[in-house]
């Protein structure tokens, strides 16, 4: 694998041409890692002449054909004039053409800011922040929870991502106001897997995470609730908890599988800078589901609860309450209560049915996880 590195490692600095479904491209190679991202810089789009700012991330499954050119990227562009590439499209990036799950209006725009420095983004961008009542929250960096170094930190509003390049800002953000809301008790973070960004925050900043709502503990929850008191073998990705609760495809969430492959395959990737549009728009995605997905799951938990509600008010309706209700002790539990632990069995005599057990008593989900889908709690 060492011998593979320095193999495309010998590819640095030199122009190349990458063919992709639909546009070619021409740009020096500022890196090609063995998981087959390609990485440019001064990158031509050779069709229109534009010249694209920053770096540029191809991944294996976009690229149909490598060439290394005799004439040089400048030859290539050089009747490129000084053409403004324009506002950053979704459909830029091939994973995410007309995948999107958002607002209307923002259809064909993923709407992030990146925060780079002081001087003009960061305080507006902490006074909106400051204004919520709750927000998405993700990180990436190199490494492993404590020990990981923090490179980015993306904070999802209602209508906005905002991504703060850590890299650059350093310390000086979380004294700067940053602190201040992810230690703020008034404002619910919602996160998927707390722990990582909890440790991270406390030991490279000393930042204490509170109020959190986790969409991974919330969906075991939900998923003991289903089975009538099973836990599941494993935890689930976010990628197949969005797709679950907000009953979104996994053809259609490509940027939180790419994500995750990057974490694990490529974690450079997260130093490199400029940051590539199509990597910073990879981080908005992530965290945009994250307040939808709270409120699908708080309704999934509350269910049982909304039919025993619904029971009562149908018994209190069409019966009167009669004194036999009341017992010696105190007041006697309703037959319309009892009928949850009725619920439960069968839940489980669901569950047992269609999921394998495993050694632990634990529900083998990997095996029957398009079951898991398409039920529906009783």
């Amino acid at each position: 694998e060492n011998n593979r590195q320095k193999f495309l490692d010998s590819f640095k600095r030199k122009c190349i041409k990458l063919t992709t479904k639909s546009c070619v491209f021409v740009g020096v190679v500022q890196r090609i890692n063995l998981n087959k991202t390609v990485i440019l810089e001064d990158v031509v789009e050779v069709k229109s002449g534009t010249r694209l700012p920053g770096s540029k991330l191809f991944f294996g499954h976009e690229i149909f054909n490598v060439e290394f050119p005799e004439v040089s990227k400048q030859d290539a562009a050089s009747n490129s004039g000084d053409q403004n590439p324009g506002q950053l499209t979704v459909t830029e990036f091939q994973p995410y053409r007309n995948k999107l799950m958002v607002d209307d209006e923002d259809k064909q725009y993923v709407n992030y800011v990146v925060i780079d420095e002081f001087h003009e983004k960061f305080g507006p961008a902490l006074m909106h922040i400051r204004k919520q009542q709750a927000i998405g929250i993700g990180i990436d960096g190199i490494g492993e929870f404590q020990h990981e170094r923090l490179c980015w930190l993306q904070i999802a509003t209602k209508n906005k991502v905002y991504l703060f390049d850590i890299l650059l800002l350093g310390g000086r953000a979380f004294k700067n106001g940053l602190s201040m809301i992810l230690e703020n008790d008034h404002i619910l973070k919602v996160t998927h897997d707390c722990r990582r960004i909890a440790g991270c925050l406390m030991a490279q900043f000393r930042v204490n995470l509170t109020n959190v709502f986790d969409t991974q503990i919330a969906d075991v929850k939900w998923f003991y609730i289903e089975t009538g008191g099973f836990l599941p073998d494993r935890l689930s990705t976010l990628e197949e908890v969005v797709s679950l609760h907000l009953k979104m495809n996994l053809s259609h969430l490509s940027s939180l599988s790419i994500k995750a492959q990057l974490t694990s395959e490529d974690k450079e990737v997260w130093f490199v800078r400029p940051c590539p549009a199509p990597l910073l728009k990879i981080m908005a995605l992530s965290v945009i589901h994250l307040q939808p997905l709270r409120l699908v799951l708080l309704d999934a938990l509350m269910s049982d609860y909304t039919t025993m509600v619904n029971s009562y008010l149908h018994s209190g309706q069409n019966e009167p309450v009669h004194m036999q209700h009341i017992g010696k002790s105190g007041l006697a539990l309703p037959m319309e209560l009892r009928e949850l632990e009725v619920i439960w069995q069968e839940r489980q005599k669901w569950a047992v049915k269609h999921y394998p057990v495993t050694e632990d008593g634990l529900l083998d989900i990997s095996t029957f996880k398009n079951t898991r889908c398409k039920k529906v709690l009783l």
